[in-house]
């Protein structure tokens, strides 16, 4: 049905100018309001005003002015209703064919600093939503139009066809809810606070796909996304493989936030079941896949792997005849993508935003009955607290920063094991996740997976030296980090009787005095970073 007339109101005035010069070029009549109409008459643009069409002066300081049967009755007339089109005859009621709206900018008003109640009252608009609602449940007959980056697509595809397709009136009709739904949830949000002192939480989530199950086979499961800036699995771009699961989903964005920890260097993570169990960096992205790989390679087969780099050729070939779940990065070369397309048929090849993108979005945890909301976990360490006796060597502040980056980023209760593999880069030798106690996290998992791995390494790095002298030796040269204090002196001694001389750790328990110490009487390095990193 073409498009006739057009009421445009808008608190938004970018590019209104030009989409009514656009349509008035088409033959629409446009009729207009207040402030908008002033503007297209300055313009050029030939406006009617509203109060000509209803009769009805504006009133109320202009609170006022669309509120009227005139008005309402020629957005809400059905088209295909016979008795409609009579009563609108009679009644004297001119068809309206589009409505341009956007509302009252409640939402910036109410993020000024030291903002009064009544200036965020007077922001509520109610003309706005009325006529957006209105023109939206008509939307087989009546374009509803709130955003004005859509003006231009609009009006290329009027002098294209003449009309708008059903599609985009069904687009357009969604975007108009969708608006005042969001709209209406700020005010709640904002009102629930300064009238009644409640925190209001409202969410969402759009764009949703059911995925193929859940966690496990037996359980449905969908992802829906939340309009994210910045680098993260919500923005990234499947260039390949199987389609994405729930748990791909989950592994990913782990992948992507240990990562980031390292995007200013040449880094690899690799996660599975959401813990590192491969992080390295290197001179080259192949070098640190490779250490990071060799960090845990049983846990990698089937792992999600995430680069801070675009990935090479070289790096891609690496991968050759290993079982990887998703790849993740900021790019890949054109060969690099040419060789994974062709090696790894069911591997997911992510494409994300550059890392220097960070999300500035809140972290949602849903527990039966409620929701948990928290800020992302963006610090590293407040401090660099030197705790004992003996120093901290200043040339093992690099891998302590390292390796205080992997725990971050492992399920509590957690310790990490990392070390200097050659001058400069780093690689996580061992680590503990997810137990109950710490003292099992080091003692059963990080140090026992350290001395696996350096068994492996031994006779490629050192097969001259006494196996047992070359593993002393590198647990000498490790950095311990734990993602919360010690609340005994146990893990300090456990590490001691293993070798290992250089702990980072927060701080903060009622036995620090014990543990510091413990450190003091064993000859061990100890830093607080006043920062805890639990990670549930």
């Amino acid at each position: 049905m073409a498009i006739r007339r057009a009421l445009i109101s808008v608190s938004d005035k970018r590019k209104v100018v030009d989409f009514a010069r656009g349509l008035r070029e088409l033959g629409v009549e446009i009729i207009s309001t207040g402030g908008t109409a002033r503007l297209l008459k300055e313009n050029g643009v030939q406006v009617r005003e509203v109060s000509e069409l209803t009769g009805f002066p504006e009133i109320l300081g202009g609170r006022v002015k669309t509120l009227h049967p005139k008005v309402h009755g020629g957005i809400l007339a059905r088209r295909d209703d016979p008795e409609h089109m009579s009563q609108a005859e009679e009644l004297g009621i001119e068809l309206i064919d589009m409505v341009v709206v956007n509302l009252y900018p409640f939402e910036s008003t109410a993020l000024k600093p030291g903002v009064g109640l009544e200036e965020l009252m007077e922001n509520i608009d109610i003309g706005g939503p009325t006529m957006i609602r209105s023109a939206a449940k008509n939307y087989k007959y009546v374009a509803v139009v709130t955003d004005p980056e859509d003006y231009g697509w609009i009006l290329e595809e009027l002098r294209a066809n003449g009309d708008l397709s059903d599609d985009s009136r069904r687009r357009l009709c969604v975007k108009a809810f969708r608006r005042t739904a969001d709209y209406d949830s700020a005010i709640d949000k904002v009102l629930s606070e300064k009238l009644l002192g409640e925190e209001v939480l409202r969410l969402s989530f759009r764009e949703g796909r059911k995925l193929r199950y859940g966690e496990n086979w037996h359980q449905k499961a969908a992802f829906y996304t939340a309009g994210s800036e910045g680098s993260c699995v919500a923005k990234a771009k499947q260039l390949w493989g199987k389609e994405m699961s729930y748990n791909n989903y989950l592994d990913a964005d782990s992948a992507l936030e240990a990562v980031r920890e390292l995007k200013d260097e040449v880094g690899v993570a690799v996660v599975k079941h959401t813990n590192p169990c491969g992080y390295a960096t290197g001179e080259t992205l192949r070098e640190a896949l490779e250490a990071a790989w060799e960090g845990d390679p049983v846990s990698a087969f089937g792992s999600i792997i995430a680069f801070t780099r675009p990935v090479d050729l070289e790096a891609a070939e690496f991968l050759r005849g290993k079982f990887v779940e998703v790849l993740i990065a900021p790019g890949y070369e054109e060969e690099a993508l040419k060789f994974l397309t062709s090696h790894k048929k069911d591997t997911r090849i992510l494409e994300v935003p550059p890392l220097d993108l960070e999300p500035k979005d809140l972290i949602y945890r849903y527990v039966r009955g409620g929701m948990l909301k928290q800020e992302r976990d963006r610090r590293l360490m407040e401090k660099w607290e030197v705790v004992t006796e003996t120093n901290f060597p200043e040339d093992k502040r690099a891998l302590a920063e390292f390796a205080y980056k992997a725990v971050k980023h492992t399920k509590s209760n957690a310790i990490v094991l990392a070390r200097e593999y050659k001058p400069g880069f780093y690689q996580v030798l061992g680590m503990g996740a997810g137990q109950p106690n710490r003292v099992d996290s080091f003692r059963k998992l990080a140090l026992s997976k350290a001395k696996e791995n350096l068994e492996r390494f031994h006779s490629s790095e050192a097969p001259e030296v006494p196996l047992e002298d070359y593993v002393k030796a590198q647990l000498g040269e490790v950095v311990l980090a734990s993602d919360a204090f010690f609340p005994f002196p146990d893990i300090v001694e456990l590490a001691a009787e293993a070798g290992i001389k250089y702990i980072i750790q927060p701080g903060g328990s009622v036995r620090d005095p014990e543990v510091v110490g413990a450190a003091d009487r064993l000859g061990m390095a100890m830093v607080f970073t006043g920062t805890r990193h639990f990670l549930h």
